[in-house]
């Protein structure tokens, strides 16, 4: 064999930087902006201050149906030549919703981005809610819905919840809704929904080659037609955690296996203990090699795998494991994830530790923050949060330089093993009896 060349050395780290952010007020709404230059491609996102928080108690799933509706036409075209357009242009309408807020975005060349944004518009403000396909779209929803809580996860996810936030709250039930919740919505609930909330002007979030796009001439199209002051957020809630652990049981009668979801409240996306505490959750459970990833798969075999992490929206938050398990280890794998938080929260976290998490989370940001479509979800995290506008022109040395002692602090404060909430989906003939041997607390009916 002859060597043709030697395999290239690793080049130099190039810094990462995230483009200048701009703002105006243009239209009686917002804009907010990041230059790309030479970019050819563009994304445009309204963002609405509307999302499943503020959907009545017993209509969850209401914004989720809306947003589906959304595609069936307007007021100036049906379906079919809705469709059409948008396809013409060589894009297609996307739509998200989370706790916070309703997103609609295309992403699209520079030279039809207003006439992309026209369209985008067309569908948020006019959509034709025809009775007929509102139904339509309900009843997929809630057929979608019947499919996905027949397997495990989702009755343990809204146990969880229900637990953490209280049932009686809309932040206590699932955020997509349940069969029963969207099956039960009609078309007045849709219609007023929409006209509440979706004729705001709200905020829109443009990355792209600005030099090429007239910003004012977007807002024009985008504000069209809106009017109303800007919906009241509301301030962080607090969420007070348990006095003492409990083990919430759903049964799966003849389940080989058992879901684990345990949790507590924590804190709010804006807290600024955001970074340590991310840090914290990547070393206890936020990757392969965290420990309870380590502890509970690669030692024990227990499992295939384990997550814990820190997630939260505008006003709330929570910390929450979730695996699947063997039915014969559900106790012990209950116990050694108890008593892997427990540890964290009394010792902290190792240097060696941290450092892989450290460089992890700051190389995946470099990454993941490269294309339009991922600056303008950057952009939306700064609107939806109202963090300032160097936030992640500063965030990958904020976790670089986070040290120890202040993630092992974060850890210290926001881990709460002895207030944990358990809930276990699983054979509860097969499960009760080990999971009370536990002692690791009551066992709610």
């Amino acid at each position: 064999m002859t060597l043709i060349a030697d395999r290239p050395g690793p080049g130099a780290a190039r810094p990462y930087r995230f483009p200048p952010v701009v703002r105006r007020a243009v239209a009686g709404g917002q804009v907010v902006a990041a230059h790309l230059p030479g970019q050819n491609l563009a994304v445009a996102l309204l963002l609405l201050d509307v999302g499943a928080g503020q959907e009545p108690v017993g209509k969850e799933g209401l914004s989720g149906v809306l947003a589906k509706a959304l595609e069936e036409g307007t007021a100036q075209r049906d379906a079919a030549a809705y469709a059409l357009a948008v396809e013409g242009l060589g894009t297609a309408l996307s739509t998200g919703l989370d706790w916070d807020s309703f997103q609609a975005s295309v992403v699209i060349p520079v030279d039809r981005l207003n006439a992309a944004v026209e369209l985008l518009a067309e569908a948020v403000r006019t959509p034709r809610l025809d009775p007929a396909d509102v139904r339509r779209v309900r009843d997929d929803e809630a057929t979608a819905l019947r499919m996905d809580w027949a397997n495990p996860g989702p009755r343990a996810d809204a146990a969880l919840r229900a637990d953490l936030f209280g049932a009686q709250n809309r932040w206590g039930r699932p955020m997509h809704g349940d069969p029963e919740s969207v099956a039960g919505l009609d078309v007045e609930d849709v219609t007023v929904f929409h006209s509440e909330w979706f004729l705001r002007p709200g905020t829109l979030i443009v990355a792209g080659d600005l030099d090429r796009i007239d910003l004012d001439a977007l807002a024009a199209a985008a504000f069209a037609g809106t009017g109303g002051g800007p919906a009241e957020r509301g301030g962080p809630l607090e969420v007070p955690t348990h006095n003492g652990r409990r083990i919430i049981l759903v049964d799966r009668p003849g389940s080989v296996q058992s879901t684990l979801r345990l949790g507590h409240p924590a804190p709010h996306r804006a807290h600024p203990d955001h970074v340590p505490m991310t840090l914290a959750g990547t070393v206890l459970g936020g990757a392969f090699t965290s420990r309870l990833n380590h502890l509970l798969r690669e030692v024990r075999g227990y499992t295939y795998g384990i997550r814990a992490d820190f997630a939260a929206s505008r006003r709330f938050g929570r910390f929450a494991v979730s695996s699947g398990v063997q039915t014969a280890v559900t106790a012990p794998a209950v116990v050694e994830a108890v008593g892997e938080i427990t540890r964290t929260q009394a010792s902290g976290v190792t240097e060696d530790e941290l450092e892989v998490a450290r460089s992890w989370r700051a190389g995946q940001l470099s990454v993941e923050l490269q294309s339009p479509r991922a600056i303008a979800s950057a952009l939306t995290t700064l609107v939806v949060h109202d963090l300032p506008d160097d936030y992640h022109a500063r965030l990958r040395e904020a976790l670089l330089s986070a040290d120890v002692e202040q993630v092992s602090a974060a850890a210290a404060t926001h881990l709460h093993p002895e207030a944990l909430t358990l809930v276990i989906e699983g054979d509860a003939a097969a499960i009760r009896d080990d999971l009370q041997a536990t002692a690791l607390g009551d066992l709610l009916p």
